[in-house]
C-alpha cells in the first residue's frame, strides 16, 4: 500500500527552504576576496600551530593537536575607528588565569558601531618579557564560555603615530591566547570593563569542546 503524501507538509516546508535561500547573504567580489584571504590565514595558522617548536603544541609539554575552530568568516564583523587616547591614562592590575597580577595601561578605545549602536572597546599598553612595548585589544562578549572561550579573546592592535590615522578592528582575526590550548601557559583576564554586550560571532571558537 503506497504511503500517502502530507502535500501541506511538504509545501511547507520547500517555502521553509525558499526563505532560508532568498534570506541568504550576496556578497561583493571584494567582500569574497576578503573572506579568501583570511581563510588563507587560518591554513597558515593552522600549520604553525601544529608544526612549530614554539607554537603551545609544541613548546611547553606536547599537546594533541587537530584544526582551530572558528566562526565562518563574517565582514559584517570588519569596524573603522579612530584611536582616542585617554587623558589620563590608568595604569591598571590585571590578573593572568594562573593568579599572578600584572600591570597594563589603560590607554585608549575604539569604537564600533553594530545594529546602528555604538560600543567603546579598550586598547591597552603593556610590555613583553624582553621590554618590548605592545598594544592590544581583548575582550569578552555574549558568546564567551558558550561558543567563544571561556577567558576571552585577543586582537592585535598596531599603533601608528598619525592621531588621525583611521584603524581597521577585525573580530575575524581574534584569536584564543596559548592558555586555551595549553594549560602550561598563563594569559591576561580581561576586565569586567572590556565586555562587549554583544555576540561576536567571527574570528576563533572555543578549542576544547
Amino acid at each position: 500500500m503506497r504511503k500517502k503524501i502530507n502535500t501541506k507538509k511538504m509545501l511547507h516546508s520547500v517555502l521553509i527552504v525558499l526563505a532560508l535561500v532568498s534570506c541568504e547573504r550576496k556578497y561583493t567580489q571584494a567582500e569574497l576576496d576578503y573572506i579568501k584571504e583570511i581563510e588563507k590565514i587560518r591554513k597558515e595558522k593552522n600549520i604553525f600551530m601544529r608544526d612549530d617548536p614554539s607554537s603551545p603544541f609544541n613548546y611547553k609539554g606536547k599537546i594533541e593537536f587537530h584544526e582551530l575552530n572558528y566562526f565562518d568568516v563574517n565582514p559584517d564583523f570588519v569596524f573603522k575607528s579612530k584611536l582616542y587616547e585617554y587623558s589620563t591614562k590608568d595604569t591598571i592590575t590585571i590578573f593572568g588565569t594562573k593568579g599572578e597580577p600584572r600591570k597594563a595601561v589603560r590607554y585608549g578605545y575604539v569604537i564600533i558601531n553594530y545594529k546602528s549602536n555604538n560600543y567603546k572597546i579598550n586598547v591597552y599598553e603593556s610590555y613583553s618579557k624582553n621590554g618590548d612595548k605592545y598594544y592590544t585589544i581583548w575582550f569578552t562578549d555574549k558568546t564567551t564560555n558558550k561558543e567563544s572561550y571561556g577567558v576571552g579573546r585577543y586582537l592585535d592592535f598596531e599603533k601608528q603615530e598619525n592621531p588621525d590615522y583611521i584603524y581597521t578592528v577585525d573580530f575575524n582575526l581574534a584569536y584564543n591566547p596559548y592558555c586555551a590550548y595549553n594549560s602550561n601557559y598563563s594569559c591576561a583576564i580581561p576586565t569586567k570593563e572590556d565586555f562587549i554586550p554583544i555576540e561576536i560571532k567571527a574570528g576563533e571558537k572555543k578549542f576544547h569542546n
